[in-house]
């Protein structure tokens, strides 16, 4: 990468964008609610069972002029979510700045394992095993998404929970590929321990993106 253009995305001022869409929230909080879509290259986290792996290098994401994806988004919504790969890889100051000043609301939804930047209407802290949010983020976590790939989850997900504020809302989300066997116990589990809502990922049983 060219040393300005480094420059550049180190200051949040370009952006590794995967990509954008307008669509439906289809998990936690907002399901349902019409929300842009900026997904920014770039993750080492590495969740075995992640279903965006193509996110994680950076470098097969074209640095994108913030202002620009800001652009695109305020034309579809006046909600942005900012996922990726991990979002907090890079300095989300420049891009909440410029979307705020464009009236949006910002969402994010991130594993917490880097420093916590940007201007955010919501939090979506989803953590994970193999790299721990850093302890910041969990006062500001509006609401906790902890996916279930097995029984051990829940697990963590209690310890996960005994750290963030009492007015987040907390989720226990299946994996995709073993929802059908992992539903029933978090069914179970949630019945026990009410302060559990379950989520689930809508917008595949509706076949959007």
């Amino acid at each position: 990468m060219q040393e300005n253009v480094q420059h550049l995305v180190d200051a949040g001022e370009m952006l590794p964008l995967m990509e954008e869409f307008y669509t439906i929230q289809g998990e936690g909080f907002h399901k349902g609610t019409a929300a842009y879509f900026i997904r920014i290259g770039g993750c080492d986290v590495g969740c075995h069972w992640c279903d965006v792996k193509e996110s994680w290098n950076a470098e097969l994401h074209p640095p994108t002029v913030t202002q620009t994806i800001v652009e695109h988004a305020i034309a579809y919504s006046n909600v942005v979510v900012v996922t990726g790969g991990e979002p907090l890889t890079w300095d989300m100051g420049p891009l909440t700045s410029q979307l705020k000043e464009k009236g949006a609301d910002t969402h994010i939804e991130t594993s917490g394992a880097y420093p916590l930047t940007g201007i955010w209407d919501w939090i979506c802290l989803s953590p994970k095993k193999i790299k721990l949010p850093k302890t910041e983020i969990y006062s500001h976590a509006n609401e906790l998404k902890c996916i279930i790939h097995n029984k051990s989850d829940f697990d963590f997900a209690e310890e996960q929970a005994a750290q963030v504020s009492d007015t987040c809302i907390l989720y226990l989300q299946p994996e995709w590929s073993t929802q059908d066997k992992m539903i029933p116990f978090i069914v179970d589990y949630v019945m026990k321990n009410p302060k559990w809502k379950v989520s689930l990922q809508t917008h595949k049983y509706l076949h959007i993106p």
